[in-house]
């Protein structure tokens, strides 16, 4: 239900992008048309032109940077403290903690759904094991919970990496093409060379416009989960505390009796050395 909810505030910024999108491929329709592969006419850019330009790997690339808006969208509202760590969670549980009610508390770790309830519920599952089990599942859950979080930071980095050899590719493509036309004259001048060098340059415009945000979204996100993962460890280990005063209080062994007073034993004779008699 988390899940659905964050996607319903995500959806409608992806639409409202794909219809920015297209609305400046109409206003770049109804703009005065330049000569055919003039990305800039009178000092002003045609849209129009230069998606035309970026060809079918421009829109590969803008379909992706959509993509990328998105999961960077949905990361600001997963990846931050009251989501992973809710107001007053800590408080309620070390209380019910305290008070030996861990039924109830792992109740309410469970109702409130988060990365510090989902620890703290799976360490009170194994109360009945000792401290030791305990503890180990709480870091068992940490670093499961964590992967899982950094799993979806992980595709910016990916993106970051794919955007340039995008824009890449679809450069070489470009030059192809304009090599090609321009072996076909005979007298060819370095004007008529420049406009298809131009448009062959745009998908490398396109794939940079990808992946410096995406760089720069992961190395966020990524030192955030980690912060955040820290930080939610601690906050588990305190709720936990009295539990583990608990068991340590348990296990002490009780006060040892004094020894009882022996009794006094008879000195030991001397031991005298037999000589032997002269001869």
């Amino acid at each position: 239900m988390d899940r659905f909810r964050r996607w319903r505030l995500v959806l409608p910024i992806v639409a409202a992008a794909c219809l920015l999108l297209a609305s400046g491929s109409l206003l770049a329709a109804d703009a005065p048309a330049g000569r055919p592969g003039m990305i800039f006419e009178e000092g002003r850019l045609n849209l129009r032109e230069l998606l035309r330009a970026g060809g079918f790997i421009g829109f590969v690339t803008i379909f992706v940077s959509l993509g990328m808006v998105a999961l960077i969208v949905e990361q600001l509202l997963t990846v931050r403290r009251g989501t992973l760590m809710p107001a007053g969670l800590a408080e309620e549980a070390h209380k019910l903690i305290a008070a030996g009610k861990y039924a109830e508390a792992e109740a309410l770790t469970r109702e409130r759904s988060s990365f510090l309830g989902f620890l703290i519920a799976t360490g009170l599952q194994d109360v009945d094991l000792g401290y030791a089990s305990v503890e180990k599942a709480m870091e068992d859950a940490a670093v499961e919970q964590a992967a899982r979080l950094l799993r979806k930071v992980e595709y910016l980095a990916v993106i970051g990496a794919v955007g340039p050899l995008l824009g890449l590719m679809g450069t070489v493509w470009g030059m192809i093409q304009a090599f090609a036309e321009f072996a076909t004259r005979a007298n060819p001048s370095p004007a008529d060379f420049a406009p298809s060098i131009s448009e062959a340059l745009v998908t490398t415009f396109f794939g940079l416009c990808l992946a410096a945000p995406a760089v720069v979204a992961f190395a966020f996100f990524r030192n955030r989960v980690d912060e955040l993962t820290a930080e939610t460890a601690i906050t588990a280990g305190h709720v936990m505390a009295p539990l583990k005063r608990a068991f340590v209080t348990r296990a002490r062994p009780a006060a040892m009796p004094a020894p009882a007073t022996q009794a006094a034993r008879p000195p030991v004779p001397p031991v005298v050395a037999e000589r032997e008699p002269r001869r």
